[in-house]
């Protein structure tokens, strides 16, 4: 039995749409038109065709292509995070000007500007903890990077500091590394890390070596040289490395840990004598000099890294583009070539091995601070 609308044996269309009768060509008062762009189910859930009025069914139908067309021209114009990636300056936070970070890092922000089609500046904030602090409390989105030393992870061993080195931070790469040096006055008699033990443990305390602030590469070398081998040697400090060298050259010393570009020229002069490379194998730049782990000091290591981090959750796409720019660089020919005259050698590693150097720096450098009472100055 059929329902009745208005013309006989016309069947009542569902509410809200017009009918076309093909018997009367009676057309019923039109309610609202479906909803499409919030339920374009409508479109097959309705009244069968046949009772929709062809011209109507030609507009509802266009009307759904011309709203899928734009759903997806929208989805498709919306960048992603790693395409729109970055859209404005970016700047690195380095320490104090003139230091050899400051110097990395304005090296390599021009380097890196061009590709990532956006300005780097480089910001020197000084010493200390305030350059980590900056940067650990900025957004995470990938605009404000350190380029920090060692010290931004092991520092946190020897003082308290408004940051977690590993829970703070988000690893982009090691930059460059450079290797402290074992030297010892010309006139001291040893020629071997062998002989420079067994000539400290038979003389306890009577050597003496220079370094400059306390817990710095130098100072640290020294003192993971002296927990691994068991020798007793005595700390003059000083202001800088570089009056610790005079005095080293003076005569007023007996041996030092200094960085390769310090002890080098020193060492070519005759000066100095070098004895062994702090890091773990051989260095190019230090030609002829073995390692203290392979002179009879198993396990010994530590050599000046320059990292790249950013703040703790910054998106994975900014971290990996950012990463790719900067190993580019520092793998050019000419970078390395730049960055080897000044004995320093390009690492360009990966975020998660820069993570795995900073957690095992923490582990073994941890037991050498607190067997020493290392505080940071």
């Amino acid at each position: 039995m059929t329902q009745s609308s208005g013309a006989r044996g016309v069947p009542r269309a569902p509410p809200h749409y017009s009918v076309y009768s093909k018997m009367t060509r009676n057309r019923a008062a039109p309610l609202a038109a479906p909803d499409l762009a919030t339920n374009p189910e409508q479109l097959v859930t309705i009244a069968p065709a046949q009772c929709l009025h062809p011209p109507l069914r030609f507009s509802l139908i266009t009307r759904a292509a011309k709203f899928s067309g734009l759903v997806v021209m929208v989805l498709s114009a919306t960048p992603s995070p790693a395409q729109s990636f970055p859209n404005r300056p970016i700047r690195i936070i380095a320490a104090e000007a003139g230091g050899q970070g400051d110097f990395t890092a304005r090296f390599i922000a021009p380097g890196i500007s061009a590709p990532l089609g956006q300005p780097v500046i480089v910001e020197s904030r000084g010493g200390g903890v305030v350059p980590a602090q900056i940067v650990a409390q900025a957004a995470p989105d990938g605009y404000t990077l350190i380029l920090a030393a060692t010290n931004l992870w092991i520092g946190s061993l020897m003082q308290k500091t408004p940051y977690d080195p590993i829970r703070d931070f988000a690893p982009i790469t090691t930059a460059v590394s450079s290797p402290n040096v074992l030297v010892v006055h010309p006139s001291l008699p040893v020629k071997s890390v062998k002989e420079l033990i067994a000539l400290a443990k038979a003389r306890p305390g009577d050597l003496n070596y220079g370094s400059g602030s306390s817990g710095g590469s130098s100072h640290l070398s020294a003192e993971l040289f002296s927990y691994l081998s068991g020798v007793k040697m005595t700390r003059i400090p000083y202001k800088g490395n570089t009056p610790a060298l005079n005095d080293l050259m003076g005569g007023q010393l007996q041996l030092m840990f200094p960085n390769s570009a310090s002890g080098v020229p020193h060492m070519k002069t005759g000066r100095l004598r070098g004895i062994a490379s702090t890091g773990s194998a051989p260095s190019p730049l230090l030609p002829g000099l073995p390692t203290i782990a392979a002179s009879g000091v198993p396990g010994y290591e530590l050599v000046a890294l320059f990292g790249i981090l950013a703040p703790a959750k910054t998106p994975a796409p900014a971290i990996a583009r950012l990463h790719q720019e900067i190993v580019r660089f520092l793998k050019t020919p000419e970078v390395k070539d730049k960055f080897f005259s000044i004995a320093v050698e390009v690492v360009a590693s990966t975020p998660d091995e820069l993570a795995a150097v900073m957690r095992s720096d923490m582990a073994a450098m941890g037991k050498v601070i607190k067997a020493a009472n290392i505080r940071a100055e």
